[in-house]
């Protein structure tokens, strides 16, 4: 099943990796199996915390979403031993008329080499003008020639080689067999079985006949086989029983991975001019074959876009990608797609919000836990009702699932905003909720830690300034600010790297040492956002 991805944005916050959990559970319940959500990023501590007391898992953490070799529909031909029979492998080419080749692999499902047409042609021709057999397993004599031991002594090998050779009549002295490493294959002719069995040969097949009982009674230590076939074409099937693996090409073998992209495929493909490539997985196991054939058309991924919708803030390669739908939030930026889509932009508070109104548009009811998770991502987002981006419809939504899911939305509140961030590294505090902009030609970044104790992080900002002043300039950015918003003082401290000059003109403050206290200001989206939008607009 090729899945529908539900994703929010890099570096996910609670309501982002709630909404794709939600509107997964909705589609999913509704019949639409192919959902699937998933997160950019890792999972903070708040999120699990909210995982943990409604009984979830997180999910799926995906990287890119580049068309790679496993969005193709490849080919997954029967993987060849090294050990089987070339007269088998040649059936199964037969029955791959599509394809050149077929893998040949080790005991471990490994790549050993690939096996084509012109592998076994060039073998047969090989043995038009060499008629010995080298060492082959007995077992592989017998599958080919359908055969049967006829002695004590074919019980007592396990490797059969020699010159191969059909007995002719006893008075052509000169074309008889006369070497004890031999292979001699012969009709209902006694002259000649007895005097196969008295030199010893090593191996020696009889065609469509049977062992008489005064030469059964031989001393001889030569393997006897009984085969339902005639001479000829047991002189043929008998070197087909060569296992597989000392014929396909093992060297300079192009190969491909599931996780490489198909754009880095096509060059390979271009540069090498193969007919049939191997793929592998990250086992280094074969999985598959690809050929030119596989790239004409290759099958995109799909995705939903929760809780943003713009390029910085999404997975790579989304430009690779179908984007289906879009919920969101945010002001309306700059992704674009190929084809019309289904897009609910809402104004208001969280994510959760706008989808808890689609289950009640479907005439749907979460289950208890996931409506106490839309609960907690409702209060998380709006900042337990405090952001200036939250709206009545915010609240209406999360009593309504705190009912369903039978909890206290103050309780909710106080797991949500009371968990340690105080033994966290600067470093991870920055990215716990990041995100990039591009507005008006200036790239920047703007990260917030909600709390309880602003000032207890305040004292931290040296540690936090060192960190933004790599960023800024590794990543050529106009300005990173840090918003430590705070619950109870109903506002922000922000720590900045850039102008002064932008800070003073876009809030109307007076900055120090990087760092000013900014009442009333709780939302990343709805007031800081805007307002360097203005500025630099």
């Amino acid at each position: 099943m090729n899945p529908i991805y539900v994703t929010g944005h890099k570096n996910p916050d609670t309501d982002s990796i709630v909404a794709a959990m939600a509107y997964a559970a909705l589609r999913n319940a509704l019949g639409d199996r192919e959902y699937e959500a998933a997160c950019l990023g890792r999972v903070s501590d708040e999120t699990q915390t909210v995982l943990d007391r409604f009984g979830f898992q997180p999910p799926k953490r995906i990287g890119n979403m580049y068309t790679q070799v496993k969005d193709l529909e490849f080919d997954t031909p029967p993987l060849l031993s090294t050990a089987v029979t070339v007269g088998r492998a040649w059936k199964v080419l037969r029955e791959q008329k599509h394809l050149s080749a077929v893998p040949v692999v080790n005991e471990d499902g490994t790549l050993h080499g690939m096996l084509s047409r012109e592998n076994v042609a060039s073998y047969n021709m090989t043995k038009a003008t060499s008629s010995y057999l080298e060492p082959v397993p007995l077992f592989n004599v017998l599958s080919v020639l359908e055969g049967r031991i006829l002695n004590d002594a074919g019980d007592k090998i396990d490797m059969i080689s020699g010159e191969v050779t059909v007995a002719l009549p006893q008075d052509q002295e000169n074309l008889l067999f006369n070497k004890k490493d031999s292979i001699v294959i012969c009709g209902s002719q006694p002259d000649m079985i007895r005097r196969a069995l008295e030199m010893n040969v090593n191996c020696l097949v009889l065609c469509q006949t049977e062992l008489s009982e005064e030469l059964q009674k031989l001393p001889t230590d030569t393997c006897i086989i009984a085969t339902p076939f005639d001479a000829y074409r047991t002189i043929r099937l008998i070197f087909e029983s060569v296992p597989a693996g000392r014929i396909c090409k093992t060297d300079d073998i192009v190969g491909f991975h599931l996780e490489d992209r198909v754009d880095e495929v096509k060059e390979k493909v271009l540069q090498f001019r193969a007919s049939c490539y191997p793929i592998l997985d990250e086992e280094e196991k074969v999985v598959g074959v690809l050929t030119r054939y596989h790239l004409l058309r290759p099958r995109r991924k799909r995705v939903v876009l929760v809780d943003h919708n713009e390029i910085a803030q999404s997975v790579p390669g989304l430009e690779e990608a179908d984007i289906l739908e879009i919920i969101d939030h945010h002001r309306l930026a700059d992704i674009q797609t190929n084809n019309p889509i289904y897009v609910r932009n809402e104004p208001v508070g969280s994510t959760n919000t706008i989808i808890a109104s689609m289950f009640q548009d479907r005439g749907l009811m979460p289950s208890a836990n996931m409506a106490g998770m839309m609960a907690a991502a409702i209060l998380s987002d709006t900042v337990m009702f405090k952001s200036p981006t939250c709206t009545n419809r915010d609240k209406v939504a999360a009593e309504r699932m705190a009912r369903i899911a039978n909890v206290s939305l103050e309780d909710l509140g106080k797991m949500i905003f009371s968990a340690s961030i105080e033994n966290k590294s600067a470093q991870d505090l920055l990215f716990l909720d990041y995100k990039e902009f591009h507005i008006a030609g200036y790239d920047l970044a703007v990260a917030q830690i909600t709390c309880m104790d602003s000032p207890n992080m305040l004292a931290r900002k040296e540690e936090f300034l060192e960190i933004m002043r790599k960023l800024s300039k590794e990543k050529g950015f106009a300005m990173v600010i840090l918003m430590l918003t705070d619950v109870l003082l109903e506002g922000t401290q922000l720590i900045y790297v850039g102008s002064d000059e932008t800070i003073q003109q876009a809030f109307t403050v007076q900055p120090k040492d990087n760092t000013v206290f900014l009442p009333n200001i709780m939302s990343r989206k709805k007031q800081v956002i805007p307002m360097l939008s203005t500025l630099w607009g």
